[in-house]
């Protein structure tokens, strides 16, 4: 590998949590913060060192990356915490966390003027995913910048450069609008299996290898037939992200009806207390319009 970069990685959720331990045993020096400290204590052994506050976590970063929750959250750490005042001129950040578009361009312009290059570079795969080192990345920002990215990103799975800044969020908005109805109507499939009479399991079995293959029928059907709800991407995320895309579509000037249904969908089943569940869950949701889910 090129030679060990020094990290600062901000954010240890359910995901970057993993990528944080993968890449510290890439051989990388990875400095991590996390808003609850706790969640972050086990990392040490995996070779990650803890920062107490954002800022300490970056400041004598090569790379800082961004596994924050949402673009607010961004906001709040980068920009008003100090992150970007903090980092090194000459230094690069990528910004993991899936936020809107236009946030991701003033991050850009903010960075700018402080001498630091800057990727957006959301990522699709889910917990499982950033475990095994299998994300799907995809990356806006410069061509040089996304080289300089690489050995960053050959840790934690398949990065694609997309296009300028911005473009790695255009990506990953595309990326879910095509995963909550994937799984939306999965849901649905398997639904209508069940109470048509057959065995949804076999059902699934048969229709894996014909055109309605996909991962989220092999990954996220078995879960919704196991119920087996325990998150990889919790539905609050998803419900987030089908809404930022729908009001990216309206500054557009597009209707896309079907993302329209799929946002309601999630969002009915985040206010019905859902949120916390894998996003696989929906099949609740479906099952409670039907009558066959209370609680």
């Amino acid at each position: 590998m090129a030679d060990p970069a020094r990290i600062g990685f901000l954010g240890t959720g359910i995901m970057g949590g993993h990528m944080a331990c993968r890449l510290a045993k890439a051989g990388h020096r990875v400095r991590a913060w996390n808003r609850t400290p706790a969640k972050a204590a086990a990392l040490t052994g995996h070779g990650v060192a803890l920062s107490e506050d954002s800022v300490a976590a970056v400041a004598d970063a090569d790379i800082a990356v961004a596994m924050l929750s949402s673009g607010p959250v961004c906001d709040e750490v980068l920009v008003e915490g100090g992150v970007l005042a903090a980092m090194r001129p000459g230094s690069l950040l990528v910004v993991m966390s899936s936020i809107p578009v236009e946030t991701a361009r003033r991050h850009a312009e903010l960075a700018a003027a402080h001498g630091i290059a800057v990727l957006d570079a959301p990522v699709s795969g889910g917990e499982r995913g950033a475990r095994e080192g299998a994300l799907s990345i995809m990356a806006g920002g410069k061509e040089a910048d996304f080289a300089r990215a690489l050995p960053v990103f050959a840790a934690l799975g398949c990065a694609t450069h997309v296009g300028p800044s911005g473009a790695g969020q255009l990506a990953k908005l595309a990326n879910q609008i095509i995963v909550a109805g994937s799984i939306a109507t999965v849901a649905e499939a398997l639904l209508l299996a069940e109470r048509g009479g057959a065995d949804p399991a076999r059902v699934r079995e048969a229709l894996l290898g014909g055109f309605a293959e996909s991962t989220v029928l092999r990954q996220h059907g078995l879960r919704m037939i196991a119920r087996d709800f325990v998150p990889g991407g919790p539905a609050k995320y998803q419900v987030k992200d089908t809404g930022t895309a729908l009001a990216f579509c309206g500054a557009l000037g597009l209707d896309l009806p079907v993302l329209q249904l799929v946002d309601r969908l999630f969002a009915d089943m985040v206010a019905h207390g859902d949120g916390e569940l894998d996003h696989s869950g929906i099949i609740r949701e479906v099952r409670r319009r039907n009558g066959l889910e209370t609680g």
